[in-house]
């Protein structure tokens, strides 16, 4: 189901007897998020039995269920926002931008007013006077992303010309992009290529998974290219440095593929990696960080109107470089 979709019912099992209806609803949709399950059942789009229930309803089994509609949500854009923005490159027809961790690249469109604030859209909006209006009034200049907790160079497009022309070279393939991520522990191989379809997890729906049951839908194709470049074994345990490159440009592509042969990124908790904590007596506290260990160091690309070839690199973050000094000590 989308927010597009028209009137379903459903049919409780017996089985369910005593599942909270959120949770049921969850299971059933496996397109919709806890989120929107539950601003369903706040705009009155959910009835049981002919009834407007409560989110956290204990289910008897046997009910049917009608969801009777979409969620309403308000129309979000983008808005010029005066925020610091580290632009390594521009002209009249691009821009190439080093992206802070921590800063999303432009809003949800369902995440509200509260996520439509501190974007690198936003910034991009204060900073230049045009930008390419093919993304929408959510992504305006936006060519391709970065998830909101890596950091590193986005490529940005001012005009409608340029967004295709990149656009165009994203589909071919042509655009390299070269990633550094810090992993947990030490691959059996010094360096590898890993060919795995990722979609969204149909349980956690925040995640996407290389995993493919029976009630996913088929995942995209997705290919990354991984080297070590330096191992890392002291108080904290064992790391390994790597430079990654992608073929494909899937959601949490490097995060879901390198979790999959069991080296989750430092930081990323969402994929295996652990949470920060402390443990009493002599046993080491767990290296962790506040953001993931991911950095897009490098892009090559032709210039959309000129065709010159281009190349931009940008060095780890302060708080990465200090976090590999104290983990090598």
């Amino acid at each position: 189901m989308t927010d597009s979709a028209q009137i379903q019912t459903l049919a409780v099992p017996l089985e369910d007897k005593g599942r909270r209806l959120d949770q049921f609803l969850v299971s059933q949709l496996p397109d919709v998020s806890r989120v929107r399950v539950q601003q369903l059942i706040e705009q009155k789009k959910i009835l049981i039995n002919g009834k407007e229930p409560k989110p956290s309803m204990k289910l008897r089994g046997g009910e049917e269920i009608v969801i009777t509609g979409a969620v309403e949500l308000p129309p979000l854009r983008a808005f010029a926002e005066d925020i610091p923005l580290d632009v390594v490159y521009e002209d009249e027809s691009i821009a190439v931008v080093n992206k802070a961790a921590g800063m999303s690249v432009h809003a949800g469109s369902g995440k509200g007013e509260a996520g439509n604030r501190g974007t690198m859209v936003n910034a991009l909006l204060h900073r230049f006077n045009q930008l390419s209006e093919i993304g929408g009034e959510l992504r305006p200049g936006i060519v391709h992303r970065l998830d909101k907790e890596t950091s590193g160079l986005v490529l940005v497009a001012k005009s409608d010309l340029a967004h295709r022309k990149l656009a165009e070279q994203f589909a071919r393939r042509e655009v390299k992009k070269t990633y550094i991520a810090l992993v947990h522990g030490w691959p059996r191989m010094t360096k590898g290529t890993i060919r795995a379809a990722i979609g969204r997890d149909p349980v956690r729906r925040a995640r996407m998974t290389t995993r493919q049951g029976s009630r996913s839908k088929p995942g995209r194709d997705a290919i990354t290219h991984w080297q070590v470049t330096r191992q890392i074994e002291g108080a904290y345990g064992k790391f390994s440095l790597l430079e990654v490159k992608i073929e494909t440009g899937r959601t949490h592509q490097i995060r879901v593929h390198l979790s999959s042969i069991g080296h989750p990124v430092v930081g990323d908790t969402l994929y295996g990696a652990p949470r920060p904590k402390s443990y009493g007596g002599t046993a080491p506290e767990v290296a962790s960080l506040e953001r993931n260990f991911l950095h897009a160091s490098a892009i090559q690309f032709q210039h959309p109107i000129s065709n010159r070839p281009l190349s931009f690199q940008q060095p780890l973050p302060a708080e990465l470089s200090n976090f590999l000094r104290k983990i090598g000590d």
